[in-house]
């Protein structure tokens, strides 16, 4: 087995207060791990974690060459500031050392025109901003990409297609995909296996195993339904 990340034991307390305690998972190279959990389960916190950006105890360890991106689920960016998409991603190709051609790149990996690109970003829509924010994080060829509630914000049809087109960005550029979501029905159709954030402990594991009726009731403290479809077509 080829694993692009793993984790052992990551404990994360602020104070008296314990997060995550004791985590341990790996994730596969190629493959999406959905990250599930109620309110307040620390998925927000794993992923700051596991990019450094929060302390913890245990180790997290990242195969070599590893390249990340990053979406987060809030993004400290006032939508009225006076900038542009073009300026967004041209600010962050200088961080990342980046080649200007590669905005154009990952414009056209998002399916962001240049006319929509040149607005300025507050008056973008919800999904046209979700998809600026995954060009943002796909400056500089990240092998990874972690999608916190990549879709927050979006109406149903564009989380739908927010939803495919992640799943065909790591199908055609064989990227590992880590995603925080609420949604089950997603979460079954496009995660390869599911870390559950639960009250009294995780679980890992692919969907169809692990996402139990007790399970989701423990994890969520009330019954969940969710429909399985069968999407071999769609992978």
């Amino acid at each position: 087995m080829d694993a692009i990340l793993d984790v052992r034991h990551l404990s994360v307390h602020f104070g008296r207060r314990h997060v995550l305690q004791d985590l341990s998972f790996q994730v596969e190279r190629g493959t999406s791990l959905a990250i599930l959990g109620p309110n307040g389960a620390g998925k927000t916190v794993l992923f700051r974690s596991l990019v450094g950006a929060t302390p913890f105890e245990g180790t997290v360890r990242w195969a070599a060459g590893t390249r990340i991106g990053y979406v987060p689920q809030k993004l400290d960016l006032e939508r009225d500031i006076p900038i542009t998409g073009l300026d967004f991603l041209s600010a962050r190709t200088t961080l990342a050392h980046g080649a200007q051609n590669d905005i154009a790149r990952v414009l056209a990996l998002v399916g962001i025109s240049s006319d929509v690109a040149n607005q300025p970003i507050g008056v973008l829509s919800g999904g046209q901003f979700q998809r600026l924010l995954l060009a943002f994080a796909l400056v500089g060829d990240p092998s990874v990409l972690l999608l916190d509630e990549p879709t927050a914000g979006v109406d149903e049809p564009g989380q739908e297609q927010i939803n495919k087109l992640v799943n065909v960005l790591q199908r055609d550029h064989a990227l590992t995909v880590l995603f925080i979501s609420h949604e089950l029905t997603v979460v079954n159709r496009y995660a390869t296996n599911v870390l559950c954030l639960t009250r009294s402990a995780g679980c890992f594991g692919p969907p169809r195993t692990v996402l139990t009726p007790n399970l989701l009731r423990e994890m969520y403290g009330t019954d969940v339904h969710y429909h399985v479809h069968d999407h071999a077509d769609d992978r």
